[in-house]
Formats: C-alpha cells, structure tokens, sequence
C-alpha cells in the first residue's frame, strides 16, 4: 500500500512538475488538488494497463526505430489521459515532448526521493 501511495505521488509531482516547465501541458484554470491526483492516479493506470499492449502492439515498429517509437507511445499515452481528465495537452506534438519531458520528470524524482 506504501508503495502504491508512493507511485501516485510520484506520478502527480511529476505531471504538476511537467505542467509548470511546458506549456504545451497544462492542467485546466479550476483543476484543484483532486484533479492533480486523478490525473496521476489514471496516468499510472495507463502506464500499468494501456502502455504494455501498445508497446507489444507496436513492437515491429519498435525494433525498427531501435526503441524511438516508445516515445510515440508515450506521447500515444498522454494524449489519452488528458482526454480523461483535467489535463490539457496542445495536440499530439505537444503530448509528444510532454511525454519526454514527464520522463525525465519522473526518473528525477524516483532518483531523488529513492528509498
């Protein structure tokens, strides 16, 4: 249970994180804190349940672009969350570079709050 309660936090620093560094992601004007931990709470459900079949869906194209394609899936992934919830993202290019950015957001912040 810690580590789930982690992983969400984690999840909204990073997307709150990715929303004030990027303006192509933004949370909508009257999003509140609950908002926030939605938007976590369906990003990490994303990532757990919807990335793995895109990415196995997609492995051909994976091997092919060595890799770089996830990015697509990532941004793929994005773009879906911000359609289920208060996060605004600017088209498809914007969920793009959100995604990367939210990548390395999320790596930093699992380094530096590491147990």
């Amino acid at each position: 249970m810690r580590g789930l309660l982690a992983r969400l936090f984690l999840n909204t620093l990073a997307l709150w994180v990715v929303s004030l560094v990027y303006p192509g992601v933004s949370f909508a004007r009257e999003a509140g804190l609950l908002d926030y931990l939605v938007a976590g709470a369906v990003w990490g459900l994303a990532n757990a349940l919807l990335r793995p079949i895109l990415l196995f869906l997609t492995l051909p194209l994976n091997l092919l672009t060595l890799g770089l394609f996830t990015l697509v899936v990532n941004g793929m992934v994005l773009y879906l969350v911000a359609q289920a919830t208060a996060l605004e993202v600017d088209g498809f290019a914007g969920a793009l570079v959100g995604a990367l950015i939210l990548s390395l957001a999320s790596l930093f912040l699992t380094w530096l709050l590491r147990d």
